[in-house]
């Protein structure tokens, strides 16, 4: 039997022709699910919007007049509600999905999530902090406030593990862990430490920040975040490479010509914005960035340069959908999308454990 060729030093293996088309399949059929998800959700609510009338609207905002009629309320509904709504969703949803699938990458860990390096633990103390302490600061910032002072938390408690475990120009993976887990833990302290001393009103929009939401999708809030989610889901599969050969472990992936160093900060600096930005505009929502790579590994396997992309596309399809269900399931209220996800991804999650248990023959 003919061997098959080893890879050049720096290269990935080659991909068989099949396996190529069978990417090339998934992620069409992943765009579909999310353009399908996307039309669902811009028509679906208290106001109903058909498909053509959703279509006509979006039409005549680039100059095209397909004749629909249309009323009034829906074009307001759909543009000023609706649009931004969608679009947040996405964005947040590929950007978390995308990230958890880097980390779990960079830690060789398919447990890990964006939460490891304190993103989240860091967004909750800022936004926790400002909702308290903050009011002295709404004259210069207003609505800005609580997005730019969670994004700066996530950004600043990341930084700070990264420089933790780095030493002469090298950074650790294991202590970047230890670190990341220690911080979330004082990062943890503080928050309830500023929750302990919130009034009444203070506690509850501390939950409800918390729990995650869309509801609060302006086109204002979008402009702030949109560079930092867009950067980290157009750019993170860009270090599939690099991910690829460090499932062989670190050193193996220096000899084969990938710069480590640079891709460990890539993957860190490039999770902590996009989550941060995130987290920041939709509070804290779980289990996407954990549970919608384990998806994907499971029906297109562990090469990151179809996990990456196919993530970030499944990642905003279920978000889109755990929204949809979050705003019409008990109409006028609305749930918290974050309990939504939670009531997903936590029983998904448990189905994963006990089903690699039974492959190891039980918990050892």
């Amino acid at each position: 039997m003919a061997s098959t060729p080893e890879p050049l030093q720096g290269e990935a293996p080659a991909t068989p022709r099949f396996a190529r088309a069978t990417g090339w399949l998934t992620l069409t059929l992943l765009a579909l699910l999310l353009l399908g998800c996307i039309l669902l959700n811009l028509g679906s609510g208290a106001v109903r919007i058909a498909p053509p009338e959703v279509a006509s609207i979006l039409l005549e905002r680039v100059g095209f007049d397909t004749g629909v009629q249309v009323e009034a309320r829906q074009r307001a509904v759909l543009l000023a509600i609706r649009l931004p709504r969608v679009v947040l969703g996405l964005l947040v949803g590929a950007a978390l999905a995308v990230a958890g699938a880097a980390i779990q990458g960079l830690f060789r860990n398919p447990l890990a999530d964006p939460g490891l390096i304190g993103v989240s633990s860091g967004a909750a103390l800022m936004a926790v902090g400002v909702i308290v302490l903050g009011g002295a600061l709404q004259g210069f910032l207003g609505s800005w406030l609580l997005p730019v002072a969670a994004f700066l938390g996530s950004l600043a408690i990341t930084l700070f593990v990264y420089a933790v475990s780095t030493r002469n120009g090298r950074t650790d993976v294991a202590t970047m862990l230890l670190a990341g887990v220690a911080v979330n833990a004082v990062a943890g302290a503080g928050t309830g430490l500023v929750v302990f001393v919130a009034d009444d009103a203070q506690l509850r929009d501390i939950t409800f920040w918390s729990l995650g939401s869309l509801g609060g999708a302006t086109w204002r809030t979008l402009g702030a975040a949109t560079p930092f989610m867009l950067a980290a889901t157009l750019l993170l599969p860009r270090l599939a490479k690099g991910l690829n050969t460090f499932l062989l472990g670190e050193a193996e992936a220096g000899h084969l010509g990938i710069d480590t160093e640079l891709t460990k900060f890539g993957v860190v600096f490039l999770s902590a914005a996009g989550v941060g930005a995130a987290v920041s505009v939709s509070g804290i929502i779980g289990f996407v960035g954990l549970v919608v790579p384990h998806l994907i590994r499971l029906s297109a396997g562990p090469d990151h340069r179809l996990l990456l992309p196919a993530s970030a596309l499944l990642g905003g399809s279920l978000l889109l959908l755990a929204d949809l269900f979050a705003r019409t399931v008990i109409i006028p209220a609305e749930l918290p999308i974050g309990v939504v996800t939670a009531l997903v991804g936590g029983p998904f999650f448990l189905w994963l454990l006990l089903r690699g248990s039974r492959r190891m023959g039980g918990f050892a």
